[in-house]
């Protein structure tokens, strides 16, 4: 399902399978990472397939998310609430408590003003760098390329243009590991 326009609300609520991508109409003369282009609750239990946002969307990003990887400039809070698997992508900035209940799954943050710590839920999730020449480094390229090639994303491209001084920035997110 490809969208030209904005989402509502709950878009990819249960999605088991297949591609969503949402993205302003061609014609639109707003910066896209600037601007929300999907409402709250996306991809709410969702369970596989993909879901590419050029723009932000609102809060309660991913939860309950269990096999969907999810690519979005910028969210609200509570992103990743309660996800148990999958994979998310988030190319700008996040609201507070994020991963709140997170215990699978992986999420890449770019973290460009060095603050995301302060808006997660620490006794959810662990953080880590995404190291030059890394497993990590080569998905979370396939997954921007693919979001560029979906959504037409001016974000991607400034940042595979510059890759090299955005790598350090992002941040993986994953489950805290019980011993």
């Amino acid at each position: 399902f490809d969208l030209q326009g904005s989402a509502n609300d709950f878009i990819g609520k249960g999605l088991s399978g297949g591609i969503i991508a949402v993205r302003p109409p061609a014609d639109a003369t707003l910066q896209p990472e600037d601007n929300i282009i999907a409402g709250n609750v996306i991809a709410y239990g969702a369970t596989s397939g993909k879901i590419f946002l050029n723009g932000q969307a609102g809060e309660r990003f991913g939860i309950r998310n269990s096999g969907v990887t999810l690519v979005a400039e910028g969210i609200g809070d509570h992103g990743c609430e309660y996800m148990t698997g999958g994979e998310v992508v988030i190319l700008g900035p996040t609201g507070v408590n994020f991963g709140a209940g997170m215990t699978g799954g992986v999420a890449y943050v770019l973290d460009t003003a060095g603050d995301f710590d302060l808006r997660c839920n620490l006794d959810s999730i662990d953080l880590a760098t995404i190291e030059a020449d890394s497993e990590d480094e080569r998905h979370l390229l396939d997954l921007i390329q693919e979001h560029i090639r979906r959504t037409d994303s001016p974000l991607g491209r400034r940042i595979l243009e510059t890759w090299e001084s955005y790598r350090p920035k992002f941040v993986k997110v994953m489950p805290v590991k019980e011993i």
